[in-house]
Order: C-alpha cells, then structure tokens, then sequence
C-alpha cells in the first residue's frame, strides 16, 4: 500500500478518536418511530451525525429517509460495497462505566457500539477518505452504506435496496478478521403460553429486550415467605448456581446472575432466564414455565428441542431465550437460533414446535445462510491485505453471527475485531483499542485498494 496513505491514516488518529466518541454519546438505540425517524429519533440524530462527519470531509451523502445512508468515493459504475450500523443494543446490566460516555482508559474507549459497529464503521471511513486524499486512482467505485436498523429487523436494509441498486460485492467491518465466510441460518421465535394457576406462583418478571443478547440477570417476585427464600439458598448452593432471595412485603424478589452476550457466541456464557426456569421448575412450577424449562432451559445446544445438530462447514447450531416477561397471566418470550448452514430450517422450526405443546409459536424472522468460497476473488484479496498489515497468516472462517454480508451477492464480515481479542459486543463494558482500530484502518484501506485499484 502507497505510504501516503499510511501517512494519512496516521495524521487521523486524533480526529478518529474525537468522531468516534461524539458518535458513542448518542444512544441510538432503536425507539418509537416518528416522521423522518423510522426507528426512533435517537437513531436519526445518530445517522445525521454520520453524514454530517462524512460530508466534511468532502463525500457525497444521500439520505434514505432516515433508514439509512450512503457515502461513495468514485463514480465508476462497478461498485465495492462497505456495509456498516449505526443502531446498538440496548445497555443492559453489568456496566462498571457510563455507557454512552466514551469514556477513554489509556488507548481503550468504553461505551455502547465502540465495538459494534460504530468503531469499525468509522475506521472503514477513515480508511476511504485516505484513499480519496493520497489520489488513487479508482477502478470501481466504493459505497459505504449505513443502516440504522440492524440490530432488529432490517427493514433498513429492505427500505434501501427498494430504492436504489444494491452492490453485489463487498464486505461488513461486523464482526472479526481473518474473514468470515460463512455466516450461519438464524431464526427467531416469539412464543406465547397462559400462566399456569397450580405450582408456585410468578408475580412478576421481565427480563430481556432483544432476542439476540444473552441476557446477564433475571429477577422475578414469587409468592411466599421465607420458608420459600430458604429453598432457592439451597437449591443456589447444590447447584452452585448465584442466586439471590429476598423476603419483601410483596413476596420474595429472586435475582438470577448469569454472563451475558451475544446470542451467536455462547461459549463461557450463561442465560439468567435459562437460570430462573430451571429454578422455577425445581420450585414446582407448572404450564408456560415447566414447558420452558424442560424444553430450553439453560441448553445452547436445543438438544431438548430436538433441534440439536453439526456440520463441518459452520459448526454447532445454537439456541438462545433473550426474552421472557409475564403480563396480565401471559407470558412471552423469544428463541434466538443459529443454525448450521447444511440444516433444514423449516423442519428445524417445525420440530422445535412440536416440543413445546400448550405454547403459540410464531416465526418473527427466517434468514437463510450466507457462503461465499473460501478460494474466491473477494476473499483471497481481502486476506491478503490482512496477512500484509498483520504479519500474521489468515483464513476464512465461519460464525453464527450474522450481519449485512448477507444481502451481497459475494459479500462476507471483516474484522474489526483481532483473533487475540475478547469479544464484548452486547455485553457490559464493551470498548474497542483505538490501537487496534487504526491497525483496522489500515486494513480497510489496504483491502479496498486491492478491490477497487487494481
């Protein structure tokens, strides 16, 4: 790569940073919609900031009605697509600094969406404006698309391919390097079943707001008094599982700790509502609740489900509860799955129906897997940009996370998360390494000359 454009990149540093924490401090977590803010106005301040940030620094910007944006270098029909988000999760529980504060520790900044996907998305800019100031001369066009409704249910993404023409080539900065190829089935459940009036009783309890985060705590007010408090002590100590009982006026309030994250990756994780199911069981529950807990419980797998299954190509299927709330004697919860890309998806929704009798299942979202081949042009020139800034040798590798690679003909996730990196995206203190970032900066630009120059 031309050193005018390290040289660029490294002049950056300061304004990447400064950008990167006015982008943090707006919580653009997905709210009620409003004219000119499909997805609340959080979120449309949030994309107005993007484009404010990129037309000064000399793009041309097209607002898609507030569902999206995008930023383009070139005019060349062909185009490379960089597909980024400006929404995040919401904060959850577990946060040790404020989360919208972008709070800075040495090279390190705190806060919601430094990781996911703010921080990549603003390195992939960067890495663009580099390139347009050094004068590369451009074979294709470069369009950096940023949607605003990713971490739901994409409507932003539906919205801007209805009104305009979509690549068929690029790459996601969503997720980690080397390269992702291979990006499993998800589908999402909404269930709905009655309170059962036998067995101990749930006063109240709600827990989640996203079906794709593992949820890290779950409280619930059971009826009873201490007779009841002392049994979950003991069943928290015989299973060395951290429960909490607290004897009240209204009842006793439980709290359930799990290790929150993100639903593709449960690994090490824990589900609190998988917790608090198993709980409820062994305190007699019935209906709704028995069912849960018999059939999810705190499984990864949905061995229970019967929905349990492999390939090579992208491994274990997956299976999280991210919601579960009871209201007016009903409860609701979702299932979160990620499955192999070899598994039949309809047969997989099928049978995890069948073993959840007494419960309306509704399907709120069916995405198919996404392989692009590991020996193909866009991933062989990708990971040779990453092998060149690294040093280190690469590969294409899979995921059940899944991010806008998928709507690209030939499109796959790239970084911006390093292999030697802990994952933090929708768990509590989540940061990204401004060192790090700049290294990814590097490789964007890197690998946008390879795609776009050559």
């Amino acid at each position: 790569m031309e050193r005018r454009v390290y040289e660029l990149l490294d002049s950056y540093r300061g304004e990447l940073t400064e950008t990167l924490q006015r982008w943090i401090r707006v919580p653009s977590v997905k709210g009620e919609s409003a004219e000119g803010a499909p997805f609340g106005k959080e979120v449309r301040r949030m994309l107005d900031t993007a484009m404010e940030d990129a037309r000064r620094m000399g793009f041309p910007v097209r607002d898609f009605d507030g569902y999206a944006c995008d930023i383009t270098l070139g005019d060349a029909e062909e185009k490379i697509a960089v597909l980024g988000h400006l929404d995040v999760v919401p904060v959850g529980d577990g946060w040790t600094r404020p989360p919208f504060d972008a709070v800075m520790e040495g090279t390190r900044m705190y806060g919601r969406g430094t990781n996911d996907d703010k921080g990549p998305s603003l390195a992939a800019l960067y890495a663009m404006r580099a390139i347009r100031e050094a004068g590369i001369p451009l074979k294709k066009s470069i369009r950096m698309i940023l949607g605003c409704d990713e971490e739901s249910g994409w409507e932003d993404m539906e919205w801007y391919a209805a009104h305009t023409d979509m690549p068929e080539t690029g790459f996601s900065p969503d997720a980690s390097f080397p390269v992702i190829n291979t990006e499993k089935g998800m589908i999402h459940l909404l269930l709905r079943g009655k309170d059962a009036e036998g067995g101990v009783r749930v006063l109240e309890m709600a827990t989640g707001d996203r079906p794709n985060v593992i949820p890290g705590e779950s409280t619930a007010l059971l009826e009873g008094g201490e007779e009841l408090a002392e049994k979950i002590r003991a069943w928290g100590e015989k299973t060395g599982l951290p429960f909490t009982a607290e004897v009240t006026e209204k009842g006793v309030q439980v709290t359930a700790t799990g290790i929150p994250g993100h639903s593709a990756y449960p690994e090490g994780r824990r589900n609190a509502i998988g917790m608090m199911l198993c709980l409820l069981r062994e305190l007699g529950a019935e209906g709704t609740v028995r069912t849960l807990a018999e059939a999810v419980g705190m499984e990864q797998d949905g061995k229970s489900l019967g929905c349990a299954c492999r390939d090579d190509v992208s491994g274990e299927l997956t299976c999280n509860m991210g919601i579960l709330h009871l209201k007016d004697g009903e409860w609701t919860g979702t299932l979160d799955f990620r499955c192999p890309v070899t598994a039949d998806q309809e047969a997989l929704k099928n049978t995890a129906i069948a073993h959840l009798p007494g419960i309306e299942v509704e399907v709120l979202e069916l995405k198919e897997p996404h392989h692009v081949p590991a020996d193909g042009w866009l991933v062989s020139r990708l990971l040779a940009a990453y092998e060149e800034e690294t040093a280190l040798k690469g590969e294409a590798i899979a995921t059940g996370g899944g991010t806008y690679a998928k709507i690209l003909k030939q499109g796959v996730a790239f970084g911006a998360l390093f292999p030697d990196e802990e994952d933090l995206a929708h768990q509590a203190d989540e940061y990204t390494d401004i060192d790090r970032l700049m290294t990814a900066a590097r490789i964007y630009a890197n690998a946008l000359i390879r795609l776009a120059a050559e």
